[in-house]
């Protein structure tokens, strides 16, 4: 079977560096470009642990709200060692 082309993505202007506690993440916030699909969210550390949120979100905004809500609640380092971040 063909494998499908890798999607292009559109990534939201929300995306980006985010610096707090000395620790920078990069919060990557993106869907398949040219479609109005949800929103998916990756925070990736400088060791490279990769936190996705299963459930999409219906804005970048929403997704970008609930990133900072996640630091806010359980701190930046929360990204660093991998683990899922608990799902509400």
């Amino acid at each position: 079977a063909d494998l499908p082309k890798k999607l292009k993505l559109e990534h939201s202007e929300f995306s980006g560096e985010f610096e707090d506690d000395g620790i920078t993440v990069l919060v990557d916030i993106f869907r398949p470009a040219g479609t109005n699909n949800d929103w998916q969210m990756e925070v990736v550390t400088e060791q490279d642990d990769v936190t996705s949120w299963e459930e999409p979100f219906a804005t970048d905004k929403d997704a970008w709200e609930e990133f900072l809500a996640t630091c806010e609640k359980d701190g930046i380092r929360s990204f660093l060692d991998g683990e899922e971040p608990q799902l509400h």
